[in-house]
């Protein structure tokens, strides 16, 4: 017989975790994850009740996770029997055995039944070694953590309180808006001597008033340039991460038109990117009475060209 504890006639544990008796090992393992996220001391700090509940997830998972002990505790529901063995220790027994009902007969005397007892206990009168609990890996945490642009890009060195403890997170160069980090055995501690869980580190980045990444490696700027550069052409000055870069606008570039700039965009473990920069041809609002004769001139002028010919209109 197996030793087990008295507990287990007293709680459920699958309605501990919200699964049926039939669950199977992956179904407890779901719902064990999704509620230890729920009520994990980190998501609750200073509720007491949050960590009663997060213990009685432990011990639920911790019997239901091992096939064995999930044995033994469904049989022990279904018999519903324990007695006091030597030293206070609580076993498991069934009734037949203790009179004699698996042999083919009753008790018919104190002796039969103290012998009952003694095939139970061992004939040396000591209790039966209790089964020492699997080591078991702790629990996964998620936490997060917020950067600006510059500092996702450059790289960084950052803490954070988890659990009551400061971490370290080492972010590496470039690194996007939604990366998590995995920082193994920094999770919640084993159980039985077991591993500790990982820690997930989601990343959140700051925008940038001018800059959107475009891809892992690749930054994109929208320049607004007048109509004259447009037409003509120009050599125009464009922002860049470490300062100021020129690029050539040819004559004719329509709005809309993208260059790439090599070696500006971001710097990864992979190398660096380019820099994607979007021309868009700036409308004047408020123009002089002497630029408007000017326009109208111009207008005069091109009245044959006439841009939306290839539409049939």
């Amino acid at each position: 017989m197996q030793t087990m504890r008295k507990e287990w006639l007293e709680k459920d544990y699958y309605a501990t975790l919200g699964v049926s008796k039939d669950a199977t090992d992956k179904d407890i393992k779901k719902a064990y994850r999704k509620l230890a996220r729920q009520y994990h001391p980190d998501s609750n700090p200073d509720n007491p009740a949050a960590e009663a509940k997060f213990k009685e997830i432990n011990e639920a998972y911790e019997v239901l996770s091992d096939p064995e002990t999930r044995k033994e505790y469904d049989h022990a529901r279904e018999m519903g029997y324990f007695v006091g063995g030597p030293g206070g220790a609580s076993q498991y027994v069934r009734v037949e055995d203790l009179f004699g009902g698996g042999r083919g007969g009753g008790a018919t005397s104190i002796e039969d039944l103290l012998g009952g007892f003694g095939d139970l206990f061992g004939t040396s009168g000591r209790t039966t070694r209790r089964r020492q609990p699997r080591p078991a890996k702790g629990a996964d945490v998620q936490a997060d953590l917020s950067l600006t642009f510059h500092e996702a890009l450059a790289g960084a060195t950052k803490e954070i309180n988890v659990g009551g403890r400061t971490v370290k997170v080492k972010v590496p160069k470039g690194v996007a808006d939604g990366t998590k980090i995995r920082l193994r055995g920094k999770g919640s501690p084993g159980r039985n001597g077991g591993p500790a869980g990982d820690l997930y580190v989601r990343v959140h980045v700051a925008e940038h008033p001018i800059f959107k990444r475009k891809g892992k490696r690749d930054l994109a700027i929208t320049v607004p340039v007048t109509f004259p550069e447009a037409a003509l052409g120009a050599v125009i000055e464009v922002p860049t991460l470490e300062g100021t870069t020129k690029i050539r606008i040819p004559p004719g570039t329509p709005s809309g038109k993208t260059f790439r700039v090599r070696g500006k965009g971001v710097e990864t473990a992979k190398g660096k990117g380019d820099l994607l920069v979007t021309v868009e041809i700036d409308v004047p609002k408020d123009l002089t009475e002497e630029e408007k004769q000017l326009l109208e001139r111009f207008a005069e002028l091109t009245k044959d060209r006439d841009p939306r010919s290839h539409l049939g209109v």
